[in-house]
């Protein structure tokens, strides 16, 4: 019987999990809705001024990169759980965990192939196979493999977008300014407002099922699998920081209230301030394409870390303080399914969103979109509680587990007999 210390913790990184999940949906719902380049860059399409503008400029500050970055820490997390666990159970940590992220490898794929090109599940399957080789360092060790990592993706990315920013330089030489109008035209197509990407989007997503499952098939094939090579140091050094975190006690909210607050302020006066200068200067360049790249990509990572682990310790303190429990209890059963709730997020709004579905495809503004993760986020909380009260895990969870352990699992929760 598991302990009410087993409980809290339990139930703090469940929590935390459920607001990640639906935070990822309000980092997401600009790439289910427009097309691409809208995801960075309002002035690409759905509305750079008014309302529209404070909404991307919040995004910005407060979600973009950091519900992505608790995302990944908590998969770290998880995985130590998962790992430990299965070992303590006699199951065998590295077959576990291997045959975990093989089908969550498989998931993946389908998810980008039939769903949604946004999948992130593949990309944490293959840094999870690396991810179990860190499993025994110590959290310092663990925090400079994630600085090293991140590093490098940060020098990458900034390089890139720095090269972009100089193109075209009179003080170039005629021949390397040619050269480099290459990257900058790439990067342009990527974010910038006059991406051909926008024409190609609109026609595409608002075409038919089986036209876009096509164009993933046959003209995005490797993605899923490229994703490792563009994004994968960024992943794992977030998975490092989630491993090394949990090892603290932070995640199992074993810390005390008062350093959960410290790290709270310290993470969020640091990044938020940052973060709105880098806001405002992307304003004040008129949404210039290169900076739009390197600042989502490369200059706002560190700071996007902090303001992640902010927004977990604020979310902990909630839990610990007691909350309000029916709310509480809600957020934390979504998180509990937090595998079904995203992959569900994807089936309702491309169904929303594509020309198969109710075909509103470019035709929202920024700040109305809201409305759509209100509503999501509405249904999460009020079917996962309910679900749970009668299975044992979610849909997918327990599709998941089944293929992973290889037998089937059990389901439906034994209802106790009457006295």
């Amino acid at each position: 019987m598991a302990t009410n210390a087993e409980e809290s913790r339990i139930v703090t990184l469940d929590t935390v999990r459920g607001i990640a999940v639906m935070g990822i949906l309000a980092m997401n719902i600009v790439a289910f809705a427009m097309p691409f380049p809208a995801y960075v860059n309002p002035a690409a399409y759905g509305g750079d001024s008014g309302i529209d503008l404070v909404s991307w400029f919040l995004n910005f500050v407060l979600i973009d990169g950091k519900m992505r970055g608790l995302f990944s820490m908590l998969f770290g997390a998880s995985t130590l759980l998962v790992i430990d666990r299965a070992s303590r159970a006699g199951r065998g940590g590295a077959a576990a965990h291997y045959a975990r992220m093989a089908v969550l490898l498989l998931f993946g794929c389908l998810h980008f192939y039939f769903l949604w090109f946004g999948d992130i599940l593949a990309l944490y399957a293959l840094s999870g196979m690396v991810l179990y080789f860190f499993r025994n360092k110590s959290p310092k060790s663990l925090v400079g493999w994630a600085v090293g990592f991140m590093a490098l993706s940060m020098l990458f990315y900034g390089l890139v977008a720095w090269t972009a920013a100089i193109a075209g330089s009179p003080s170039l030489p005629p021949r390397a300014s040619q050269e480099l109008m290459e990257a900058r035209r790439t990067v342009e197509d990527e974010v910038g407002a006059t991406s051909s990407k926008i024409a190609s989007d609109l026609k595409l997503y608002k075409s038919d099922y089986a036209t876009i499952v096509d164009s993933r098939l046959n003209k995005r094939t490797i993605e899923p699998f490229a994703s490792f090579f563009s994004f994968g140091f960024e992943t794992l050094g977030l998975m490092f920081i989630g491993m090394a975190l949990f090892k603290t006690g932070f995640f199992t909210g074993a810390w005390e209230a008062a350093r959960y607050r410290k790290w709270l302020l310290r993470c969020a006066l640091i990044s938020i301030p940052v973060l709105a200068g880098l806001g405002l200067w992307i304003i004040a360049s008129n949404f210039d394409a290169p900076l739009i790249f390197g600042a989502f990509i490369a200059m706002s990572m560190p700071f996007d870390t902090l303001m992640a682990i902010a927004w977990a310790a604020l979310v902990i303190l909630w839990v610990k303080r007691g909350g309000v429990s029916g709310v509480r209890d809600r957020v934390a059963a979504a998180g509990r399914m937090a595998f079904t709730n995203y992959l569900a997020t994807s089936v309702v709004m491309t169904t929303i969103f594509y020309g198969y579905g109710l075909n509103l495809f470019g035709e929202v503004n920024r700040a109305a979109l809201w409305l759509f993760v209100l509503g999501m986020s509405g249904l999460m909380l009020l079917w996962s509680k309910p679900w749970l009260e009668r299975f044992h895990y979610g849909p997918l969870e327990w599709v998941w587990r089944t293929l992973s352990r290889g037998r089937l699992q059990p389901l439906r929760k034994r209802q106790s007999a009457a006295a």
